[in-house]
């Protein structure tokens, strides 16, 4: 029996986000903004209620460990931005995607962008996975959608690793 690629990569996010749902289902709000270390990377209060990532431009050596908010804001911003560029539309810049906050209102969202993410999915045809994509790398990169496609299943695959890890080690303290 033969699988298309379509049916591939589909089974491939189903089964990464069975993992994450089996952190999502455990978190609590205060794991959110737990520092598992000094140099670390989190999301910090900012103007008028809103959530500021930690940022910059050139990643810093050593690369600093992320919080659990920090993941999931940053999950949400590079999903979002793959969402739009599927649809043909700008990709929003790292400032104008907003965390929004510790506990069940970041969960639902990154729920709702895994139902829009599956509606993406469900439209695509092979000559669709066959189109050229330029997130997240250059345009002139010489990759298709059904490489932005594999792209998103391995940056969610290892962003759940990482959460995973942290929500344990937090628990394990």
């Amino acid at each position: 029996m033969s699988t298309s690629r379509g049916d591939l990569v589909r089974w491939q996010f189903d089964l990464t986000w069975a993992l994450f749902e089996y952190h999502l289902e455990r978190l609590e709000p205060a794991d959110f903004l737990w520092e598992p270390a000094a140099h670390c990377w989190t999301v910090r209060p900012g103007p008028a209620g809103t959530w500021v990532p930690d940022w910059a431009q050139t990643e810093p050596d050593p690369v600093p460990v992320p919080t659990i908010a920090w993941l999931t804001w940053h999950i949400g911003w590079w999903w979002s931005a793959a969402g739009e560029h599927l649809q043909g539309r700008p990709v929003p810049p790292h400032t104008e995607v907003a965390w929004p906050g510790a506990g069940a209102a970041t969960i639902e969202w990154l729920r709702d962008l895994r139902r829009q993410w599956l509606g993406h999915l469900d439209r695509l045809t092979d000559a669709d996975l066959d189109r050229p994509a330029a997130y997240p790398w250059p345009a002139d990169a010489g990759h298709t959608v059904a490489h932005l496609l594999g792209w998103v299943n391995a940056e969610l695959m290892k962003n759940v690793a990482e959460l995973g890890q942290l929500r344990l080690l937090r628990a394990g303290t």
